[in-house]
């Protein structure tokens, strides 16, 4: 079967949707597809592009036998609304263009668009057409609505009216539909998809290569001398709502038994450094590459999962499931009816999303109350085995997929 990708970001992405789209066409070459991916050039989560890759043409890569083209996307410093329609629709332009001249030489089966960005969605469903091939549209937030929660959009006027009908036409018009949770894929339903063309793909974990530990080099290597870690590890912009973060350490100072560790990259990490230089119980550490991340995980007492209000439904953070296999507590910022809560319940405890003392009482909490730490723990590190497991949940794409190129 050929499968083409498109997917804005891709490996060697550490975070979000590049590393999970990265995974999922390396793995899907190992079970006997030929994978074609149109992406940008790598620059997520810094919003900067990474070195040794250039984006004033088109070029071509081989990532774990992948045949990767990279299509030059403008790159905003600082995204906001404007800048990044401008950062989608230069990538749909671009990836058409390298798509159409690729079809002059092979035929696919199956076109695979991964959103964001739904503007790719029409290079995807173009290819697709005249392939006649099988489309699918894999959704990992809504970011018309996101845009509104998180306030990078604005929810009023012609232009959000716009937005929304392109983002329902799009989601229509592709032949089967997944996304990464059972609320998410009712948001499809809700915006006109048939219930039998919505497929929960989840994002999952590597539970071999992530496990729980009982102590990290890292404590060495960063001179913690504290007992408890409260740690975030992730992509650090708007989206994420992590100046709860910064309230809670300020709340939280006179526990000379506790650390903040906030690991990432983004474009509102300096300003957030700034805010809180005077404060001695927080730092802030670069992204570590991936055959890290289970000593990254380990230095943990707790997990932090902040989110910004009202997005809970729109988006389900890909770093949940490792912070799960683990075997550490979470403390998510959900209200009790969201999905994300269903997912963190028994493992950790919620808060009210964007407030930090909320936050730092559940903190308290898990590192005053070692019994209920190591219920949350063990109940965590069982949850992610159980659903969130790699291979069962590729294993099932895979005979999707290949039931819908059957079709073709």
């Amino acid at each position: 079967m050929k499968v083409v990708l498109f997917s804005i970001n891709y490996a060697p992405d550490l975070t979000g949707t590049g590393y999970y789209s990265g995974v999922m066409a390396a793995e899907l070459l190992r079970r006997g597809h030929k994978l074609t991916v149109f992406a940008a050039p790598p620059f997520y989560p810094e919003w900067q592009l990474k070195k040794g890759y250039r984006n004033w043409w088109w070029s071509r890569e081989n990532i774990d036998g992948v045949a990767v083209y990279r299509c030059p996307t403008f790159i905003p410093r600082k995204p906001s609304g404007i800048t990044r329609l401008l950062h989608y629709g230069s990538f749909a332009l671009t990836a058409f263009l390298a798509s159409i001249w690729w079809r002059m030489f092979c035929r696919p089966d199956v076109i695979f668009n991964i959103a964001p960005t739904l503007f790719s969605a029409i290079p995807a469903l173009f290819l697709s057409k005249i392939s006649k091939a099988k489309s699918w549209l894999h959704v990992q937030d809504f970011e018309v609505e996101a845009g509104f929660a998180t306030a990078q959009m604005k929810s009023d006027g012609f232009a959000s009216r716009l937005a929304m009908t392109f983002e329902r036409q799009m989601i229509t018009r592709f032949d089967f539909t997944s996304s990464i949770s059972s609320a998410m894929c009712n948001k499809l339903i809700e915006k006109g998809r048939d219930k039998d063309t919505v497929y929960e793909l989840r994002n999952w974990s590597d539970v071999d290569a992530i496990f729980p530990m009982t102590d990290s080099s890292f404590r060495a290597i960063w001179n913690i001398e504290t007992e408890h870690v409260a740690l975030y590890s992730g992509s650090i912009t708007r989206k994420q709502g992590i100046e709860v973060i910064i309230g809670a350490a300020k709340l939280l100072q006179d526990r000379s038994d506790l650390t903040f560790i906030l690991c990432g990259s983004g474009p509102t990490r300096a300003d957030l450094e700034r805010s809180c230089a005077d404060l001695p119980n927080i730092q802030f550490h670069d992204l570590q590459p991936y055959e890290k991340l289970n000593e990254l995980l380990a230095l943990a007492t707790v997990h932090l999962l902040p989110q910004k209000a009202g997005a809970a439904d729109l988006v389900l953070p890909s770093k949940l499931a490792n912070m799960l296999a683990s075997g550490r507590p979470v403390v998510a910022g959900a209200d009790p009816a969201t999905s994300l809560a269903r997912e963190v319940d028994e493992c950790g405890i919620i808060f009210e999303p964007e407030n930090a003392e909320a936050l730092s009482k559940a903190i308290v909490q898990i590192m005053d109350n070692s019994e209920d730490s190591k219920k949350f723990s063990k109940n965590a590190r069982q949850r992610a085995v159980n659903y969130w497991r790699r291979d069962p949940i590729l294993d099932a794409l895979n005979t999707e997929m290949k039931a819908l190129a059957n079709e073709h």
